[in-house]
């Protein structure tokens, strides 16, 4: 009996079929679903916590005046400080330990090379506290020749970010314990993040049959393999091709009689 209830029910939710040539009745339309709110991608400014920041930012340059250039809050409610090169290690040192601060965890290390700056490297200390759940962006900048100190007596995180900016960009950490290529191969040429690398590099690497290892040899680009095809793919097209440009009479100048 369970069975049959079971097939009468689905029976029933079957459409019961139109003869031939008949149309089905016209269905009222589903009302459409009111679309969501879309949310801000863009984090809103939360005005406590930009009050705090800036006070903050304040009280940090207050006691090293010597070292702090500038202070500011971007949009992302995070504090940015701009230091002289020789503030690294006190700054940091301050951050991490003071009450108030308390950052104690870098989060990242990296630089941005503008060729057109007196100093083009900016290097960038990515700082977060814990605590009180709040980050912190420290700059500082140099250029090829001078180095800057190694924050690794404050931050042992540093010490890989430190090789790694150290084989991209060329900056020179120093008191760093172990400074050397990180990503790069053995040997390498150059610091690939920097503006005036050139795209192909100057060595390329391949394996030679004939001495059974992997060789590099300076960067050759053969004529087979470049192409000089500068059409765009539409003017192939036979229908589509302009039509051949006639001489233009330049202003001011008479066309001269056929002879």
């Amino acid at each position: 009996e369970r069975a049959f209830e079971l097939t009468c029910c689905w029976w029933a939710a079957v459409p019961t079929p139109l003869p031939l040539g008949a149309r089905a009745p016209a269905r009222k339309p589903r009302p459409l679903a009111t679309p969501a709110r879309a949310s801000a991608t863009v984090r809103p400014k939360n005005e406590v916590e930009q009050k705090q920041l800036c006070a903050f930012g304040e009280y940090v340059a207050e006691i090293l005046p010597k070292y702090i250039q500038q202070a500011q809050v971007t949009c992302f409610n995070e504090l940015e400080l701009l230091i002289h090169p020789d503030g690294i290690i006190p700054v940091l040192t301050f951050l991490r330990d003071h009450t108030n601060a308390q950052f104690k965890s870098l989060a990242d290390l990296t630089a941005v090379d503008v060729p057109s700056r007196q100093y083009r490297f900016e290097i960038v200390y990515n700082l977060l506290s814990l605590r009180f759940n709040s980050r912190i962006r420290v700059k500082t900048y140099t250029d090829e020749l001078t180095p800057i100190d190694s924050a690794v007596s404050v931050h042992k995180a540093a010490n890989w970010y430190e090789r790694e900016v150290w084989d991209m960009y060329g900056v020179f950490f120093a008191n760093h314990p172990d400074l050397r290529r990180i990503l790069t191969d053995y040997g390498f040429e150059g610091h690939p993040f920097r503006k005036d690398f050139p795209l192909s590099g100057y060595v390329e690497v391949r394996y030679d049959d004939e001495v059974k290892r992997v060789v590099a040899e300076p960067v050759e680009l053969s004529q087979e393999f470049r192409k000089f095809d500068l059409n765009s793919p539409w003017e192939t097209f036979p229908a589509y091709r302009p039509a051949p440009e006639t001489l233009k009479i330049e202003a001011g100048t008479k066309k001269e009689d056929a002879k």
